[in-house]
């Protein structure tokens, strides 16, 4: 069972943060981008700390939907399509409590595997026959 519990959770209306306040004190704001990439969800925390993802191309991210889950946690619905993560109480706390640490961790992290905040922009796609399109071996994907 949780120790922290909300009394507040908003989003903003640019969709880009999450105001979340607890009863026992401490109000945060919550940048859309550090928590898609803090999300809880075996996709981007994996099954063990080895197994972490540090994701890059978040800073646009923007959160379309929070849905409650049971009383103890919330869903976020990103506009990536990413869904996956539930939100427990304690963890949003943390996520508040530690963001300074946190983020500059996630920053230096970012930097460490030559990975931007900025979505990279993919190359158009070749139409025209044997110039090098998917399948060719020329795309980088095979």
């Amino acid at each position: 069972m949780s120790e922290r519990w909300p009394t507040e959770i908003r989003l903003s209306g640019d969709k880009r943060s999450l105001t979340v306040a607890f009863d026992g004190g401490g109000r945060f704001e919550l940048p859309a981008e550090y928590l898609r990439v803090s999300s809880p969800s075996a996709e981007v925390q994996g099954h063990s700390p080895a197994e972490r993802k540090v994701l890059g191309g978040k800073r646009d991210v923007a959160i379309l939907s929070v849905e409650p889950v049971g009383n103890y946690a919330v869903k976020l619905f990103f506009d990536d399509m990413h869904d996956t993560g539930i939100y427990g109480w304690d963890y949003l706390f943390d996520l508040g409590r530690e963001y300074r640490n946190r983020w500059s961790t996630y920053l230096r992290e970012l930097e460490e595997r030559g990975l931007t905040r900025d979505r990279v922009a993919s190359a158009p796609a070749k139409t025209s026959h044997g110039a090098g399109g998917c399948g060719s071996g020329s795309c980088g994907c095979h």
